[in-house]
């Protein structure tokens, strides 16, 4: 009976060396496989930021035609690994971001956080994702915090154009096309808001500001009425009426204006809000003879947009979410924003490497130099950790303007965030 107990203790002592993840061996990386890399995020499917809603139906499709499609090593999915996409429904409620976030990380095992929107949303779980290290990747907010904290946040990286970089582009354009002009602005009254704001009075600078800017309006989120900031606006005189809001208080904003009378001979309204369920509201009502001509920027390619109706990319596109999208529509922007940023999150999966480990994706992140199909032409995907650090992978725009039911760009691309 010794014998056999001694005999199983050197046993189990010896898978313990020789088994990955036994009992003192090397630890498996959470979320990846031989066959899988599970990756996931929360959304709001539903409640007041539902107009996203469609977000992460375009990641799926486009994950889906990864897995499906043969790659540039020749195999499905990633080096062989098909992508698990796991997604929940916060609401844009920070405390259902946190519960469904540690439920991806605790009980999904997670590789990384994908695409999570919201500003409020991210920064109540980043703290908690970096204290794990788990990367928290490709956030669907344009925040200036994603970048600029990096060294507090080494975990989290965002996307998108900055919210201050796009500010500053519209103040640029007032300045340059509305000289003299008074200036109304609406805003959130959270960190979304004011890096807007303050990108926008950066760029007009303190003189101009004090000069004409008349009126400085903010709201709480979730506001359902903007009838006393709105009138405001309208009786300090304002010209030029720039919305740095949400969706819904955008579309609020714009037809409490018209029932006011407030008809500026200029609108600017951040990106954000400028997409098509918002959009397709304001049309509704008051109507384009209101809408036309606000301004707005864009940065990937608009599906609803017929000059990209022969683009080999854009023809990609329509064929995954009309093999993967489950009914999606693709002519949402919303759509299209999903499948551009699931490229890139392949593209940094490619660049971990074969053996994926979450500080390798990271370095991939903040490492890239590279080119997005379904971003305009000649945009690049650039960060780097030598030197200067930059990690906003997207910093060029191109203004656009709304004519009778279309965004229309002009100019070229504009970089937000000159160096």
């Amino acid at each position: 009976m010794r014998k056999l107990i001694a005999c199983g203790v050197v046993l189990v002592a010896a898978l313990a060396l020789s088994v990955p993840g036994a009992i003192g061996g090397p630890e498996q990386v959470p979320g990846v496989t031989a066959r899988t890399i599970t990756v996931g995020g929360t959304f709001p499917l539903t409640g007041p930021a539902a107009a996203y809603a469609p977000i992460p139906l375009g990641m799926k499709a486009y994950f889906a035609h990864i897995n499906a499609r043969r790659g540039p090593d020749k195999k499905r999915g990633v080096y062989g690994r098909q992508i698990k996409w796991i997604y929940y429904n916060d609401q844009f409620n920070p405390a259902q971001t946190d519960i469904f976030t540690r439920r991806l990380v605790e009980q999904d095992r997670v590789f990384a956080t994908m695409g999570q929107l919201g500003t409020e949303p991210n920064q109540a779980v980043r703290g908690y994702l970096n204290q794990r290290k788990v990367p928290q990747t490709l956030v669907s907010t344009g925040a200036s915090e994603w970048g600029t904290k990096w060294k507090e946040f080494p975990w989290t990286i965002g996307w998108q154009p900055d919210y201050i970089a796009e500010g500053r582009l519209y103040g640029l354009h007032i300045k340059a096309n509305h000289a003299g002009k008074k200036i109304g602005i609406l805003y959130q009254q959270d960190d979304y808001g004011k890096d807007y704001l303050y990108g926008v009075r950066y760029a007009l600078g303190p003189t101009y500001v004090r000069n004409n800017v008349v009126a400085t309006e903010d709201y709480p989120v979730g506001a359902t009425s903007l009838a006393s900031q709105m009138l405001r606006i309208r009786n300090s005189g304002a010209q030029v009426l720039v919305l740095l809001s949400l969706t819904t208080p955008s579309v609020i904003a714009v037809r409490t204006a018209a029932a006011l009378g407030f008809n500026p001979e200029a609108i600017y309204m951040n990106s954000v809000s400028a997409i098509k369920p918002v959009t397709d509201a304001m049309v509704a009502n008051p109507g384009n003879n209101f809408l036309n001509g606000t301004i707005t920027v864009g940065y990937f390619k608009d599906p609803s947009d017929a000059r990209w109706n022969n683009d080999a990319a854009m023809r990609q596109y329509r064929q995954i979410i009309a093999k993967y999208g489950g009914g999606a529509n693709p002519n949402d922007p919303q759509v299209m924003y999903g499948v551009a940023k699931a490229e890139t999150f392949v593209q940094a999966l490619y660049a971990a490497g074969k053996k994926p480990t979450r500080a390798s994706l990271m370095r991939a992140l903040t490492n890239m130099n590279s080119t997005n199909k379904f971003l305009l032409p000649g945009m690049r995907q650039k960060t780097t950790t030598k030197g200067r650090v930059d990690r906003f992978i997207i910093s060029q725009m191109q203004l656009q303007r709304w004519n009778n039911g279309a965004w229309v760009p002009f100019g070229g691309l504009v970089e937000g965030r000159p160096r």
